[in-house]
């Protein structure tokens, strides 16, 4: 895969180290002196374009008629959307990527700029403390599906409303699939008539309405006790 990358600050080049790691084809544009100079210590020379990203000549030679991916990561967010704009429009790419610096300019990256993926570090640091402090003991393994689904894992403790009920039981919301239990480090694929265990490790595949679920049936009984009161105070 070939990705260009608008922008040589540290998101550009993280992405680019690790882009290049994986053997994929990689240039990323930049026109700050003191940030070229940092590059050029950082990543190959023969991968660095110097010129503004924002500009059609400069995204053409550095490859945008042939990229499979177009990433503006910028610290301009008006640039960030000319480059994706650009990206679609002039050389037809298959995908965008722009970064969102300010949080208040989110929603202009949508279709009308032709963005397909929008990274707003803002309102993903938010959601995360949201559901760390939301879900208790929960864990997070691995976002899938752009966020909307997540792989999770819970500790079944003492007094939790799931043990000795058998998954077909539990009436989990249809978004939410028991993906295995370990028990005692050996893995149990689930069935419906599986039942659950003190001391279970649960590995589900859910959104946030199943994990929310998950976590009231996997809580030990202080937790629900405090969480219906969080809730009764809303």
């Amino acid at each position: 895969m070939f990705v260009l990358i608008a922008g040589g600050g540290r998101t550009g080049t993280q992405l680019a180290t690790m882009l290049l790691s994986q053997n994929h084809e990689v240039h990323v544009i930049e026109n700050r002196p003191e940030v070229l100079e940092r590059l050029h210590k950082e990543l190959p020379t023969e991968v660095i374009y110097e010129g503004f990203a924002a500009d059609p000549h400069v995204l053409e030679q550095a490859g945008g008629a042939t990229a499979h991916v177009i990433a503006a990561c910028t610290t301009s967010d008006a640039e960030n959307l000319i480059i994706s704009y650009l990206a679609r429009m002039l050389f037809k790419t298959q995908r965008t990527i722009a970064r969102i610096n300010d949080p208040r300019n989110a929603w202009l990256f949508n279709e009308t700029f032709h963005v397909d993926v929008a990274l707003n570090q803002a309102e993903v640091m938010a959601r995360l403390i949201e559901e760390e402090m939301s879900l208790g003991d929960m864990m997070t393994l691995l976002k899938l599906r752009r966020g909307d689904y997540s792989l999770v894992e819970e500790k079944i403790p003492p007094g939790a409303l799931a043990v000795g009920i058998a998954i077909k039981d539990l009436a989990l919301p249809e978004s939410c699939v028991i993906a295995s239990v370990i028990r005692h480090g050996k893995i149990i694929l689930p069935r419906g008539v599986t039942t659950f265990d003190i001391g279970d490790e649960v590995l589900a595949i859910t959104d946030r309405n199943g994990a929310e679920a998950l976590s009231h049936l996997f809580a030990a009984p202080q937790d629900r006790t405090k969480k219906d009161l969080t809730k009764g105070n809303r």
